[in-house]
């Protein structure tokens, strides 16, 4: 339990003051939101995402009973670097940055982070890897208004390239508009799609059960997307979608999935422009957190 006053938590994450690349796992964020189509500011949403966590940090985790950044080999990086104004560099940049890392726990930033991250992770394992995506967009589209890289497109490069493994992929709380045939191109790939009104209807054991069985014993990687929780438990964000799931039911999915070999993460789209009262910052942060223990708790 820390031993000062939650407001005077240094400000890395979790109060992480620990910076060096060197760690078994790496928090960083990536100030990055040129690529998104709707309301920006997810440039902001590392440094929100890390004050809001200062209310992670007054005991263990409730369930795991793992305190991370007491127990747990972890440093915080800081932000990387990005290339001002131009998107496909800033990926490349990304990437590069992201791959000496052990296991990168990444702040954003819009989704189109992702794309980057699953590069240099792929690389490191020698293997595509399984996914499972929370989000309410597909977000494979090929394009998006004409840009190819923008952050509604990062899993269409990521099957494109064989990142991922298509039948190893789980898109989940899906419920936004959608072209029926990129619906489908999703599809035929594959891809497990669980959309939000069947996850809400099945409850999170069911939906925890079938996002492990899809994952498979491989390595995996978590990518949360914020706008898979409803507007009302998370209004910051670039593009909201009603129908999203409350912050308890992912908790409780996030909880159930002990055993998966994940081996990074990331949690973005927070615009804290658009939040109220940091409830979309401190939800970002508490996946994280969430993420953390659970590994905390398997000995990570």
């Amino acid at each position: 339990m820390a031993l000062i006053p939650t407001f005077a938590t240094p400000p890395g994450f979790l109060g992480i003051e620990r910076r060096d690349p060197g760690a078994a796992f790496t928090i960083a964020g990536i100030p990055l939101d040129i690529g998104t189509t709707n309301r920006a500011g997810a440039r902001d949403g590392p440094s929100a995402i890390r004050r809001a966590s200062r209310m992670l940090v007054d005991g263990a985790h409730p369930h795991h009973w793992v305190e991370p950044a007491a127990t747990m080999d972890i440093a915080d990086a800081g932000d990387f670097a990005i290339v001002l104004g131009d998107l496909a560099a800033s990926l490349a940049a990304i990437e590069a940055q992201a791959a000496p890392l052990k296991h990168l726990v990444a702040l954003g930033g819009e989704h189109g982070v992702t794309l980057p991250l699953l590069r240099a992770l792929r690389k490191r394992v020698g293997e595509p890897l399984g996914l499972v995506q929370f989000d309410s967009h597909l977000d494979t589209w090929p394009e998006n208004f004409g840009q190819r890289l923008a952050h509604g497109s990062v899993f269409y490069h990521a099957l494109d390239e064989g990142l991922v493994d298509p039948r190893r992929m789980v898109q989940v709380g899906i419920r936004s508009p959608m072209g029926r045939d990129v619906r489908d191109w999703t599809l035929a790939r594959g891809v497990t799609i669980i959309a939000a009104q069947e996850a809400l209807e099945t409850g999170p054991a069911a939906v925890a059960e079938r996002v492990r069985a899809v994952l498979g014993g491989g390595p995996a990687y978590l990518s949360f997307d914020i706008d898979a929780l409803d507007p009302a438990f998370a209004p910051g964000t670039g593009t909201p979608e009603v129908g999203g799931f409350a912050t308890w039911q992912v908790q409780a999915i996030l909880r159930r999935l002990g055993g998966v070999r994940f081996a990074g993460m990331d949690v973005v789209e927070v615009a804290p422009a658009h939040d109220v009262a940091e409830i979309t910052s401190l939800a970002a942060a508490t996946v994280a957190w969430e993420y953390l223990a659970l590994l905390g708790a398997e000995g990570g």
